[in-house]
């Protein structure tokens, strides 16, 4: 498995969590998610990376409002997509 598959795979699982009401592991989840997929995104072209950072806005926003079902929507979604390009 890729770097990318076991991003995209965390991710996945990261989602359910949030899902499942278990947002306590889900976040602390979320930060290994991201501190992993960030050296990745950060070696991508600038619009990728740009790409990168609205969706990392957007999913620390739904954490912020404590909206877990859209958090999982942007992990599984627009995280995931980002990783398969």
């Amino acid at each position: 498995m890729t770097d990318l598959e076991h991003i995209s795979h965390d991710a996945r699982r990261c989602a359910r969590l949030f899902r499942l009401g278990r947002d306590i592991e889900g976040a602390l989840k979320m930060v290994e998610l991201i501190d992993a997929a960030l050296p990745t995104f950060t070696a991508r072209p600038a619009d990728q990376q740009a790409e990168w950072a609205q969706v990392l806005t957007a999913i620390l926003q739904c954490q912020e409002r404590q909206d877990w079902i859209g958090l999982a929507d942007w992990l599984e979604g627009e995280f995931v997509a980002l990783c398969v390009q």
